[in-house]
């Protein structure tokens, strides 16, 4: 992930409930910590022929088995699932930061990068809910997420990477709870986790449309101003 950084000029002030460890002032943001760890282990890539869609590739593989596992509904494959979600996820950052020590960014990596993520949320949660025997609940929380995903890539365009920069509290980010997956398979939690998934998910997509509305209005505002 992030695997390009566009200068964000012009940017308007976004609300702090959804990015609210923006720094206004271009400070910079508190790295995660899986961001960290992966930036160490993918080091000794940086200079050999794996790149950073080497990673993604890997990364859309095993998002794609987690979510065939979860499909099955046993308890055995759904906890293979979730262990084959964390390393996805994992990976998820490994490909961004081995592209800015090898210098492999692209703007190709990066959308290719966005286009796995959101194939694999949605497919994850469809195949969660068809496992459990609920696959419109499934459907509904895929479809929010990928409208979720879909306003981010106009937000991005529009007002630069920072604008999309996820939410984070020490050095922890709101997509780092699918690291607790394996404890929701362990404790048979699907049914729960989805019921959850599916209240959040579609209200966070409507919060996303207003920001993306208050940024559009935002930048229409400084564009005539500057005229």
């Amino acid at each position: 992930m992030d695997r390009i950084t566009k200068p964000d000029r012009d940017v308007p002030p976004l609300h702090p409930l959804i990015f609210p460890e923006i720094d206004p002032h271009g400070l910079g943001v508190r790295r995660p910590w899986d961001a960290r760890l992966a930036r160490w282990m993918v080091a000794p890539l940086a200079h050999t022929w794996v790149g950073p869609n080497h990673l993604t590739t890997l990364r859309l593989l095993l998002g794609l088995a987690a979510a065939a596992a979860f499909f099955v509904g046993t308890y055995f494959w759904s906890n293979v699932a979730a262990l084959l979600l964390v390393v996805s996820n994992f990976l998820d950052h490994a490909d961004g930061e081995l592209a800015r020590l090898s210098g492999k960014s692209s703007r190709f990596g990066h959308m290719y990068d966005m286009a796995s993520d959101a194939l694999v949320t949605i497919l994850l949660f469809f195949a969660i809910g068809a496992g459990i025997g609920h696959p419109g609940m499934g459907a509904i929380a895929g479809i929010s997420v990928s409208l979720i995903f879909y306003v981010r890539v106009r937000i991005e365009g529009m007002a630069g990477k920072a604008a999309t920069r996820q939410a984070s509290l020490a050095g922890f980010e709101t997509e780092d709870v699918l690291y607790l997956m394996p404890l929701v398979t362990l404790s048979n939690g699907l049914a729960p986790m989805l019921w959850l998934a599916l209240t959040c998910a579609p209200l966070y997509a409507l919060w996303t449309v207003f920001e993306y509305r208050r940024v559009v209005r935002r930048l229409r505002a400084s564009t005539n101003h500057g005229e």
